[in-house]
């Protein structure tokens, strides 16, 4: 019973990569099959961040295990409309970057919808595009990705379940979720070619793949009632598809949300609290006022069968979420509270804030990162990356005004200075609207964040040498798209991690980072730790690792283990943090699905995980922090 509030097939792996692997293979396998029929095998491809990893997988399979294409003939989904394919974001460049430039298919069997049309020429072009599909026999496997609100292709929520190929307006969501591409959403096109949700449906076998911070809509789509809202819904009426998950977008999924209605389970105390957490959240009522009606008629008759009445259990849920709520992130110095977060010894802790970007210690841990120092921790901060890619061209404009101003104000003359930033100058005046910067306009990008992260880390009260930059080389390709996580990421951390020997390490548990360099960076962490351990290290022996999350999400209330109060002068000083790093304020380069300012996003959801402790009969707080421990 366990799939029993599923109505479409769902395979769910560890992670993205096995999932690609998984859906590499049953491409394989039918293209294999095909060739020995002697006949075409016809593929619908996606694009976006969802199937690079299967593209990656689809390429190896070709140079190592001799797959050939010869007989593949494709037509992929989407494509931007007006755009010329040439560009960095097309949908053509991004297909021929990461699969048709590396594997033996004929260069006439790929069919890409074509952005740089005029409208009315467009329009003709989706007819001829249905017809194509048509006359090539129809989609025998077609690959899907999900939207956060639900649209496949770009089918936006109110799509017709009878629409085909054609010239359609893009959803502003869609569009800020897209402006990771474009680094701006004005840059962001209005308009898309897209197959229509009847074309999608005629494929006679589909694959849905979906990574992550996918897992509300993922739910929507997989266990609610059909809807044009939801466009990825309709795919219940499809007789033959399947959705490929790993665990963090099959996390809403009530096998996993509320596994208990689904059949038998362990009623370990961690499950006991999920339990509890989410009926008094959906009654509205405090941990403390729940009764033995409210169990079983939620389905919860079993948990008291095993633990007895709901005033015990009650007592353990609550005193269990008492107990996470600490102002001592560190630990409490010359204390014995043995259920206390944290160890009391040893005092002073050396601690490494971990910071995916320039600025994710402030924004997502700022007020535990300033209680950490003001309680007389050794606070180091790891800047990972030098987050150069999410400084506009405007920004550096500005500071180059002002470097030259200053020079000629003092009659510095500094002649190599003053040839850099002519050049920059120059090539900033004549930059076409998506080419990449130069290595130098990378580096003064650098500059301006690395002199933000300073900033904070002094009005923190960190001395001089507590901050780290470490540049991880994976992050410095000079585009979005970032390299994978190799050897010299992992040998800097490592490095740095030994000569400080920390007792306690904070890292960016946030999968749902939209270029995904959060999720590098703590793979990075883990693996380094993971050496550091397995070749006999004492000191990390002794190490503890919290993860916090990032500016999209926050943990579930039932998963945090140490919730860290702020008062409204906390949040404020937190606010002011933040505030110096000017280069991402007003607007944010890569904001995902919201368009709110980072420090918006931080206050909201601070408040949020206070409101929800209240609610759950817990002291009101104006904001918390939340974190939860990982055991390596």
């Amino acid at each position: 019973m366990v799939d029993s509030f599923e109505k479409i097939p769902v395979e769910i792996f560890p992670s993205p990569q096995e999932g690609s692997v998984y859906a590499a293979n049953e491409i394989a396998q039918l293209i294999r099959q095909k060739q020995k029929e002697n006949t075409v095998c016809v593929l619908g491809l996606a694009t976006g961040s969802t199937p690079i990893n299967l593209y990656k997988e689809m390429v190896r399979l070709h140079n190592e295990e001799g797959l050939s294409f010869k007989n593949v003939i494709t037509f992929n989904l989407d494509e931007y409309f007006p755009i010329k394919r040439e560009e960095f974001q097309s949908y053509w460049s991004f297909m021929h970057r990461h699969l048709f430039d590396h594997i033996d298919i004929d260069p006439k069997n790929i069919h890409i919808p074509n952005g740089d049309l005029s409208k009315d020429a467009a329009k003709k072009f989706c007819i001829e595009y249905e017809q194509m599909i048509q006359d090539a026999g129809g989609i025998d496997l077609q690959i899907l990705g999900i939207g956060n609100n639900g649209h496949i292709g770009f089918n936006e929520p109110g799509s017709s379940i009878f629409s085909k190929t054609r010239l359609t307006n893009l959803d502003n969501n869609t569009r800020i979720a897209n402006a990771r591409e474009f680094q701006n959403i004005t840059k962001v096109p209005r308009l898309a070619l897209t197959m229509g949700i009847s074309t999608i449906m005629k494929a006679k076998r589909i694959l849905l793949m979906a990574w992550g911070f996918k897992a509300p809509v993922v739910a929507k789509a997989v266990e609610e009632h059909v809807t044009e809202q939801v466009p990825a819904s309709i795919l219940q009426q499809h007789d033959n598809c399947t959705f490929i998950l790993d665990e963090l977008a099959a996390s809403e999924l009530t096998r996993f949300k509320s596994p208990w209605l689904t059949g038998e389970i362990e009623w370990t105390p961690k499950m006991i609290k999920r339990a509890v957490v989410n009926l008094a959240l959906k009654l509205d009522k405090p941990v403390l006022s729940l009764t033995n009606h409210d169990y079983n008629e939620n389905g919860l008759g079993e948990l008291l069968v095993e633990e007895g009445e709901a005033y015990e259990i009650n007592l353990k849920v609550f005193y269990l979420l008492r107990d996470s709520i600490t102002g001592w992130p560190g630990g409490k110095p010359a204390s014995q509270l043995p259920a206390h977060p944290e160890r009391s010894l040893p005092y002073p802790k050396r601690v490494i804030i971990f910071s995916p970007h320039p600025d994710d210690d402030i924004i997502s841990m700022g007020g535990t990162f300033m209680r950490l120092h003001d309680q007389g921790h050794e606070v180091h901060v790891a800047y990972q990356t030098s987050g150069n890619i999410a400084v506009t061209d405007e920004f550096v404009t500005r500071f180059i005004e002002f470097a030259v101003g200053f020079e000629g104000m003092f009659n510095i003359d500094n002649e190599k200075s003053s040839e850099i930033l002519a050049e920059a100058q120059s090539f900033l005046s004549t930059k076409a609207p998506q080419e990449s910067d130069t290595a130098e306009i990378r580096a003064i990008k650098g500059l301006i964040r690395r002199g933000e992260a300073k900033a904070t880390c002094r009005y923190v009260g960190l001395p001089e040498g507590r901050w780290h930059f470490q540049n991880l080389p994976f992050y410095e390709t000079g585009t979005i798209e970032k390299k994978p996580m190799g050897e010299e990421d992992i040998k800097i951390t490592m490095e740095l991690l030994r000569s400080i020997k920390p007792h306690q390490v904070y890292c960016a548990g946030d999968l749902a980072d939209p270029h995904g360099t959060h999720k590098v960076c703590l793979d990075i962490v883990f693996e380094s730790l993971k050496r550091i351990k397995a070749e006999g290290d004492e000191w990390v022996k002794d190490c503890w690792m919290w993860l916090y999350k990032g500016a999209w999400q926050e943990w579930d209330i039932a998963d945090i283990e140490m919730a860290i109060p702020m008062s409204p002068g906390q949040v404020l000083k937190k606010r002011h943090g933040i505030f110096i790093h000017q280069s991402q304020k007003d607007s944010v380069p890569f904001q995902g699905s919201d368009s709110r300012e980072f420090w918006e996003r931080a206050e909201d959801r601070n408040a949020n995980t206070a409101s929800l402790y209240a609610a759950l009969g817990l002291t009101r707080y104006a904001a918390m922090e939340a974190f939860v421990r990982w055991h390596y």
